[in-house]
């Protein structure tokens, strides 16, 4: 039997497949969510990026279609106006959101999605689907760490990092609205502790298709 396109459990109590989650990676600029998501999307087969679409310009060695989709804003408007984004949010003077329609149908078909978005696009999604959402939140070592980070990238002018600096706090402040927090002063620990979390939250009950019917089997003695 079939139920959202999912397998639910055949009539013998077979678990069928669990529903996809969206795993959200947060943190201010250069504390290390992008390099976490790169590694986890290597790592693991079962993880999946969610592109989102951007009106900034691409930053050299950006793939379109595989990095963002980059749009003009105009078109992002109309993407808005047709609801057709899960989430959206303007940040640094540029507007990011993620398409609903691939969302949705990775998580029916039981795929996970990852998210590298901002607190705002975080809350948006916990609005709209908070039993399929799971948050985690990176803080840096320090503020001079962090700092560090941005200008050793060398991808942006001394302006804009300091345009990320001042926003740091604002960002560190909502860590309380996500389900994990932890602090990245070792790449290598970080990403350990990411897999440690996406492994735990597969094997929550309620993403586990068809357990009630298996379980009533093993109860019938088969």
């Amino acid at each position: 039997m079939k139920q959202d396109g999912n397998v639910v459990g055949s009539d013998n109590g077979e678990l069928g497949r669990r529903r996809g989650l969206m795993l959200v990676l947060s943190s201010p600029s250069g504390a290390g969510k992008t390099t976490i998501a790169r590694r986890l999307l290597t790592e693991d087969a079962e993880l999946e990026l969610s592109v989102s679409v951007t009106t900034r310009q691409r930053r050299p060695g950006e793939v379109e279609g595989k990095d963002y989709h980059f749009v003009t804003i105009s078109d992002f408007q109309i993407m808005i106006n047709d609801r057709a984004l899960l989430e959206y949010a303007k940040v640094f003077d540029n507007y990011y959101g993620t398409p609903a329609a691939n969302v949705m149908a990775a998580l029916v078909e039981g795929r996970d999605i990852l998210f590298d978005i901002d607190w705002q696009g975080t809350q948006q999604l916990a609005d709209s689907s908070r039993e399929d959402l799971v948050s985690v939140f990176i803080l840096p070592p320090s503020t001079r760490d962090l700092e560090q980070r941005l200008l050793s990238r060398a991808q942006d002018s001394a302006d804009v990092v300091a345009a990320r600096m001042s926003k740091a706090a604002d960002e560190i402040s909502h860590y309380r609205e996500y389900d994990y927090i932890l602090v990245n002063r070792d790449i290598d620990v970080a990403v350990a502790q990411v897999k440690a979390i996406l492994q735990a939250e597969r094997l929550r009950r309620d993403r586990q298709v068809g357990l009630t019917g298996f379980v009533k089997t093993l109860r019938a003695g088969y």
